[in-house]
């Protein structure tokens, strides 16, 4: 994705194009921070949902919400998992500049890659805390690692002006405006999922101050390292056309960056922590999207709920959930060998979910639950419903964006077809609803003293 991004607006446009973004989506965080110091239950979007919309509409907003949040989980298994079958492509590269991968080797690797991660999310709860904490110190030293030696070893370096004002138009339009916002699909989709901290607020002391303290400090946090390591990355590239605008370049084009900057020792060491980031990433997207399916189930929002809705007797884990995850990421995963921009569009449909599963709760909380709605310790305030205008624009903005084409001319080989499976996937699911589930949901449900109650004031205010 980085690489794309510096073809589409050069240096420039990552830079402040992440600046940009990181900017609006912490509105959003905030936003999503006062609904969850409201409501902290592990459900989150979920859940909130049915306490911000009305009565009659509960069942479709929150089966509207728990799909779109789904989306956006099993997509992001496949766009990490396949990015990560693009990174082991390029080490193997570099060793064997002669032999590319071909992407159905990739997509091989990448098979093998949801695999492993559905076989970690089956054998035991235990091994969760310790993906979680694998991910956090990867990534903290990997970024640390490649800043430090990445610029102390790597001759020359980049020019200032080359980092912050070099623009790139290599998309093809001939709008730089639009060029530029082509960038803003990386970095929405790296600053994305960060709703996680909701999902654990029953389990986190003081859940109605740091839940969304959580969720607000994951979105600052990732935006401040981000811009680091992007600045870092931007200052090694030595010759813009040879490492990221050739097609002889190693792809993606930060493995060349690494290479010709650091050598292949220290690039080996690069792409190992860069690797075993995104690998517990993938591992943790496995988890939160099988835990979802699985409480989705236990409602009734999808099919086969009986037998996706089982946990296995020996490992406690929802084994079924999460097999069905892996099939249908590694079915998603098949449109990476057919079209020449489909990782894109894999890309745009994770982050399309994401989105939307934020922008509904937002705005039933401005609208239908303007007046109704108690907040928790953590508000906005005056500033509430202005952020959450904000919030909303910027939710919409981006979801239009990322269904538009990425490159020009524009062919029937690198369209971007993002919205044929985001659509295929919600009418079906919207046909399921009004023909089938409208009959039976109502809403999230919660398990107490082994029944099954559905969710009112007094169940969550018991949570607290």
């Amino acid at each position: 994705m980085w690489g794309d991004a510096m073809i589409d607006a050069g240096s420039m446009g990552v830079i402040w194009g992440w600046i940009i973004t990181a900017i609006f989506t912490t509105i959003v965080a905030l936003s999503l921070g006062e609904i969850c110091s409201a409501y902290p239950t592990t459900g989150g979007l979920y859940f909130w949902v049915s306490r911000l919309a009305t009565s009659d509409w509960v069942p479709l907003a929150c089966w509207t919400t728990g799909w779109f949040n789904w989306i956006g989980l099993c997509f992001g298994i496949t766009s990490v998992d396949l990015g990560l079958a693009q990174f082991i492509a390029g080490v193997i590269q570099v060793w064997q500049p002669d032999a590319p991968l071909s992407v159905y080797a990739q997509y091989g690797i990448f098979v093998g890659i949801i695999i492993i991660h559905g076989i970690m999310n089956s054998v035991a709860v235990d091994w969760n805390g310790i993906m979680n904490q694998g991910a956090f110190f990867a990534n903290m030293i990997g970024i640390l690692l490649i800043v430090v030696v990445g610029l102390a070893v790597t001759k020359p370096l980049a020019t200032g002006d080359f980092v912050f004002t070099q623009f790139f138009n290599g998309s093809g339009f001939s709008s730089d405006g639009f060029a530029f916002l082509l960038v803003i699909l990386q970095s929405q989709y790296t600053l994305s999922g960060y709703d996680s901290a909701a999902h654990m607020s029953e389990e986190t002391k003081n859940s109605q101050s740091g839940s969304p303290f959580g969720l607000i400090i994951s979105v600052v946090s990732n935006g401040i390292s981000g811009l680091v390591f992007l600045i870092a990355i931007s200052f090694m590239v030595k010759n813009f056309d040879t490492q990221i605008v050739s097609e002889n370049a190693i792809q993606p084009q930060m493995v060349q960056v690494f290479l010709d900057g650091v050598g292949p020792a220290w690039t080996l060491v690069f792409l190992i922590f860069v690797m075993l980031s995104i690998f517990f990433c993938g591992a943790a997207l496995t988890l939160g999207s099988s835990r979802m399916v699985y409480a989705f189930a236990r409602d009734g929002a999808v099919p086969f709920s009986n037998f996706m809705h089982t946990l296995n007797p020996k490992t406690k884990t929802p084994v079924n959930a999460v097999w069905a995850n892996v099939i249908v990421a590694g079915v998603v995963g098949v449109l990476y060998m057919i079209n020449s921009t489909a990782y894109e569009a894999i890309v745009s449909v994770n982050t399309i979910g994401s989105q939307l599963s934020y922008l509904v709760p937002i705005l039933l909380r401005i609208t239908a639950s303007r007046n109704k709605f108690t907040p928790g310790p953590f508000n906005l305030g005056r500033f509430s419903t202005v952020c959450g205008i904000i919030s909303c624009l910027w939710l919409t903005f981006t979801c239009a964006l990322f269904i538009t084409p990425t490159t020009a001319p524009i062919t029937a080989d690198n369209m971007n077809y993002a919205i044929v499976p985001f659509a295929f996937i919600m009418i079906c699911s919207m046909g399921y609803f009004f023909i089938w589930g409208r009959k039976w949901f109502t809403g999230p449900v919660r398990v107490v003293d082994g029944q099954e109650v559905i969710l009112d004031d007094e169940s969550i205010n018991s949570t607290r």
